[in-house]
């Protein structure tokens, strides 16, 4: 049956994290009237939403398959015999959803409840109370409760050499990494952002059609496996008109990187791979290049550097632990084909 809201959660070995994450959920909905097994209702009392839950299993092999499906029957569970990525993954999920309005959460998140009303009905009416909004992200916190930087501007040409690089660590007051994370702004108030934080993002379904390139069912570029993918999505429907918003009333903490930190070469292949597809696909070959070769000298430069510190008895298994991940990135060079 039709649904005024999809949320889609794509997960891989992080069970207690998803379980979390479907009892946010749980206490901010309630059971449908009309007795539908998977429709629960959300928002007031007197003009509630309805909304369903798919859950796509990654090809992992913790507890998901066997716990979820009893613990939360109002959850479709989809399983997938392989890791599709963060990309297809979604996108399986997207072709199987009905919801007018989808979103995408992240299974290390959970969505903040309030005496006065919740994050998930605020985060949905911040895109379904005006047609020219395409999609909304929240304010992302740490499990601290401080402040996750979540709203962003369009990375430009260099962004890529000065953001979550070595470089950029030892300039971490770079006017391109401040630009890009909007440290002009305050993260206390509602504003029209470039693109919002792929760990939370609600969007209408209309918009993401008029973007979703053909050869895939869903709106992600299948290009990127992850990383990268949300800021290419965010951008094609701001060059198809669509309005993007932060809206800093709904909360959703984050435990980022609960999946990533499980597999740390191939996550820092995704990550750097990505940035240089996007810069390739946004900026042209040249720059692709360029960022490319630089990453690849970054690490290089790393891997001295960890030598040099195992050599000094300075933490040896750590060392030799990232000296093997980063010679992984070099042997992949970066390209494509390694996503």
């Amino acid at each position: 049956m039709a649904v005024d809201l999809s949320i889609i959660i794509v997960t891989w070995n992080v069970w207690d994290l998803l379980r979390a994450c479907l009892h946010s959920i749980e206490a901010l909905s309630r059971p449908a009237e009309d007795g539908a097994p998977q429709c629960r209702r959300f928002g007031p009392a007197a003009s509630p939403a309805t909304l369903e839950v798919i859950v796509v299993d990654n090809g992992g092999a913790d507890a998901t398959a066997d716990l979820l499906p009893a613990r939360f029957p109002w959850v479709r569970l989809m399983r997938s015999e392989r890791n599709l990525g963060f990309t297809a993954g979604n996108n399986l999920a997207y072709a199987a959803s009905s919801g007018r309005f989808v979103f995408f959460l992240n299974p290390d998140t959970e969505v903040i409840a309030f005496p006065a009303g919740d994050s998930l009905w605020r985060l949905y009416r911040a895109v379904a109370g005006d047609e020219t909004v395409g999609m909304a992200g929240p304010q992302l916190r740490y499990a601290d409760n401080s402040v996750q930087s979540s709203r962003r501007r369009f990375p430009t040409r260099l962004t890529g050499f000065f953001e979550s690089t070595w470089l950029g660590r030892q300039w971490p007051r770079n006017p391109w990494s401040r630009r890009l994370h909007m440290d002009d702004w305050p993260a206390t108030f509602a504003h029209d952002v470039d693109w919002v934080v792929g760990a939370a993002m609600l969007a209408r379904r209309a918009a993401l059609e008029q973007v979703r390139m053909p050869e895939y069912a869903g709106p992600f570029d299948e290009g990127f496996f992850m990383y990268s993918e949300e800021v290419d999505l965010c951008r094609r429907l701001k060059n198809a008109g669509w309005r993007i918003v932060y809206e800093p009333d709904a909360l959703v903490v984050h435990y980022e990187g609960r999946s990533s930190e499980q597999v740390v070469a191939a996550r820092h292949i995704r990550f750097n791979a990505s940035k240089v597809r996007y810069v390739r696909k946004y900026f042209g070959s040249g720059w692709a290049e360029a960022l490319r070769l630089y990453l690849l000298a970054e690490f290089r430069l790393q891997i001295a550097l960890e030598r040099a510190k195992r050599m000094l008895g300075s933490k040896r298994e750590l060392r030799t632990q990232r000296i093997a991940a980063y010679r992984q990135v070099l042997a992949s060079g970066l390209r494509d084909s390694t996503l």
